[in-house]
């Protein structure tokens, strides 16, 4: 990870191997054109107050995501100015970027500067939750998954992350600065470690190796640990992830993790699909749909990120993690298309088609959490195409048995830059899972696939339980190339609103 450091140096003087800069399109009371952002003064001040000028000459625009690199000024010990887009220029200039922007910002930067051994940042930095969002955009935006590539001695095809980051304007000694450091660099590094995971290849990442992970994880964060394998699984008649790991040599695991601050503080669980690799089963995946299927354990993965990153926090609310991990594989023993399971709520469930598993898993994992009662459930899932058919690559559906959590659940993620969408549960749907043979089918109308899934899954959450489903199918992996601080390969997402989710839970802010 790059190390970050707060720092009060004047800009000219501080030695790195580039100087990070802000600009954005004008707009309003500025005019048209370049602006050059707030913690760019002595940079422009250097060029006579032509920056804008100079930048525009280079082709910049201001646009997101856009970076331009330039000598720095004499008298700057940064050799190299390097000047990245913000966007449009707030409509109210005494409010400031938000800390999205600030955070795309950052990430593009840090990635542009792979190689690079210190970068000091001076992008636009009022207070404590704009430090927040450039340290978080720094972090995320520098990650590389290197663990299969060699290293030894120079990088065929890559430059090493940058190595240290100075964040300019910030206030060391300030608490408020110092919580805001320590929070993001305690979410970004358990949304990275999430981000590893789901880039790691099925032939090392199963559920068995999974659960071996977050334990080890868990016993180092004072997080308690139960692993529940196939002998445990099969006794506690938890028929769905059996039934969906019964044709893979890995057998499933049910994990949970308990981050206990009080017995008197609000309990939040999170529920996470952990299928480490999904082939469809018996319903096998036609080629090109199976190549990425390593990331189909994004939600378990981010579960597990929220729950370390609340411990490292040590925010005051109960939160229990569910990882629901199996691994979905034909062979003779696998679950067949007509097959009925036993669930762990003792519902029956006729299968209809092994490839929609993770409906299954997650069916066993909300009744288990909830039986303890939570004030809410939240689960998290790349559950269905169908949602990424409605939503796109970068936006996650939200589905809940209450719309004003609904309503929470979605703003959290707005505040944390994660996009979102409210989605419905129509009633009329669940006819269509009506099955002659068992209590419900695993599927219902192909239209909707994406809220029958969420009617699915309602089934199985214990009477009286907020709860909300999270479809994270689009944005959990990228499969195009990176922008802001998103890298190509597993994302990390929903990690950073199901802390938010956390926060909100432990101030009693939440539903």
């Amino acid at each position: 990870m790059t190390a970050l450091t707060l720092s009060t140096a004047a800009a000219p003087g501080l030695r790195a191997d580039a100087l990070v800069i802000g600009v954005a399109k004008g707009s309003g009371s500025k005019g048209a054109g370049l602006v050059v952002a707030p913690g760019a003064e002595a940079v422009d001040q250097a060029y006579d107050g032509k920056l804008a000028g100079v930048l525009e000459t280079l082709g910049a625009s201001g646009s997101e995501g856009e970076v331009t690199k330039l000598p720095a000024p004499s008298g700057f010990k940064a050799p190299v100015v390097v000047a990245v887009g913000l966007g449009a220029l707030p409509g109210d200039e005494e409010a400031g970027f938000e800390g999205e922007a600030l955070r795309k910002a950052a990430g593009v930067a840090a990635r542009a500067l792979a190689g690079s051994k210190k970068a000091a940042f001076a992008l636009p930095l009022a207070d404590a939750a704009d430090l927040g969002a450039i340290a978080e955009g720094v972090l995320l935006g520098a990650y590389s998954f290197d663990a299969y590539k060699d290293g030894s001695g120079a990088r065929k095809n890559g430059k090493a992350p940058l190595a240290e980051a100075a964040l300019l304007g910030a206030k060391p000694r300030d608490k408020a600065h110092k919580a805001a450091l320590e929070r993001a660099t305690a979410v970004s590094e358990e949304l990275n470690r999430a981000r590893d995971l789901i880039n790691t290849p099925p032939n090392d990442l199963n559920p068995e190796s999974f659960a071996a992970i977050a334990t080890a994880a868990a016993k180092e964060h004072g997080i308690k640990v139960q692993v529940l394998d196939e002998k445990a699984l099969a006794k506690g008649g938890y028929g769905g992830i059996l039934g969906v790991g019964a044709g893979s040599a890995a057998g499933p695991r049910l994990v949970k993790l308990t981050y206990t601050h009080s017995r008197n503080a609000k309990h939040l669980a999170l529920v996470g699909k952990g299928i480490t690799y999904d082939s469809g089963g018996i319903s096998l995946k036609p080629a090109g749909h199976n190549e990425t299927m390593k990331c189909d354990m994004s939600g378990a993965a981010a579960v597990f990120a929220a729950v370390v990153a609340a411990a490292r926090l040590g925010l005051e609310v109960n939160v229990t993690g569910w990882l629901a991990l199996a691994e979905n594989m034909p062979s003779g023993s696998a679950t067949r298309p007509g097959d009925v399971l036993r669930m762990f709520s003792g519902k029956t469930v006729e299968v209809l088609n092994t490839d929609a598993e993770g409906r299954l898993v997650l069916a066993d994992a909300l009744w288990a959490a909830s039986q303890e009662k939570p004030d809410a459930i939240v689960d998290v899932a790349t559950l269905t195409g169908a949602m990424v058919l409605a939503l796109g690559s970068r936006t996650f559906g939200v589905m809940a048995n209450d719309d004003a959590f609904r309503a929470a659940v979605v703003e959290a993620a707005e505040e944390v830059g994660e996009a979102s969408w409210p989605m419905p549960l129509p009633e009329h749907l669940r006819k269509g899972m009506d099955s002659p043979t068992a209590d419900i089918a695993n599927m219902g109308e192909r239209m909707g696939g994406g809220l029958v899934a969420g009617l699915f899954l309602r089934e199985f959450v214990g009477e009286g339980i907020t709860w909300a489903h999270l479809d994270i199918a689009g944005p959990a992996f990228n499969e195009g190339g990176p922008f802001g601080y998103t890298p190509k390969g597993g994302t990390g997402s929903a990690v950073r609103t199901l802390v938010r989710l956390a926060e909100l839970t432990a101030a009693g802010d939440l539903g």
